[in-house]
């Protein structure tokens, strides 16, 4: 059974090109480390498929959404494509357990980092593209990244819409607290609280503070909708 039998499995695709598949999986760091060819990387996979998750979901909020002028489907488009989406998406297919690291990046914990997975997803877009997988594509975005658009709309840059909300009823003054940090430095989870004026109205951790800012914000649109 092939190393990246498991990858396939989870994505309902088996590559004729395994070659393909195992450079979506090969971060710059092994290629460097390992002294791999010239393009033995990922990087091109991920410039391929980030403009095939561009317009995939592109064509898929115009079609579905008739309604909403280009503005507003740019910002709904950014907010379901964006980096913890797509790190997200990688975690469920377990991407994290494929990619070829160097060494380095394996023991900082580079398989769990939301760049390193989210380019991977890409990449591995990308490399489905090539393969001749349109529709197996289209389905991998639809089924696993063009979902919950309503909540992942919300939370996306849910900082700047939970001020904008505070503003407009002019409520008070929000202010983010750090109430806890954990873990190893190359492996913490903060946590945050938002408060408006002294009451707290939204909790939320991450892997950076700016991460569980966006969940606590996130959090706290959700308390002062569900109580208009």
């Amino acid at each position: 059974m092939s190393f990246y039998s498991g990858v396939e499995e989870a994505i309902a695709y088996e590559f004729k090109d395994k070659n393909l598949l195992k450079m979506a999986l090969t971060h710059s760091s092994y290629a460097n480390e390992n002294r791999l060819p010239h393009f033995s990387d990922n990087e091109r996979l991920e410039f391929l498929g980030d403009a095939v998750l561009e317009l995939m979901s592109s064509e898929f909020l115009y079609l579905n959404f008739p309604e909403l002028p280009e503005g507003d489907l740019s910002k709904m488009r950014a907010a379901l494509v964006c980096e913890p989406t797509l790190a997200n998406v990688a975690r469920k297919l377990s991407l994290g357990e494929h990619i070829r690291l160097s060494h380095g990046e394996q023991v900082n914990g580079g398989g769990a980092r939301d760049s390193i997975l989210s380019d991977a997803m890409e990449a591995l877009l990308g490399a489905m593209y090539l393969d001749g997988a349109k529709a197996d594509c289209k389905r991998l975005i639809e089924s696993y990244i063009l979902v919950d658009i309503e909540k992942r709309f919300l939370q996306f840059d849910s900082k700047t819409r939970l001020q904008e909300l505070v503003q407009g009823a002019h409520t008070g003054a929000l202010s983010y607290i750090l109430v806890a940090e954990e873990g190893p430095d190359h492996d913490k989870t903060f946590t945050m609280e938002v408060h408006l004026d002294e009451r707290c109205i939204g909790r939320g951790s991450g892997s950076s503070k700016k991460s569980a800012q966006q969940e606590a914000a996130y959090q706290g649109l959700l308390f002062l909708k569900g109580n208009r």
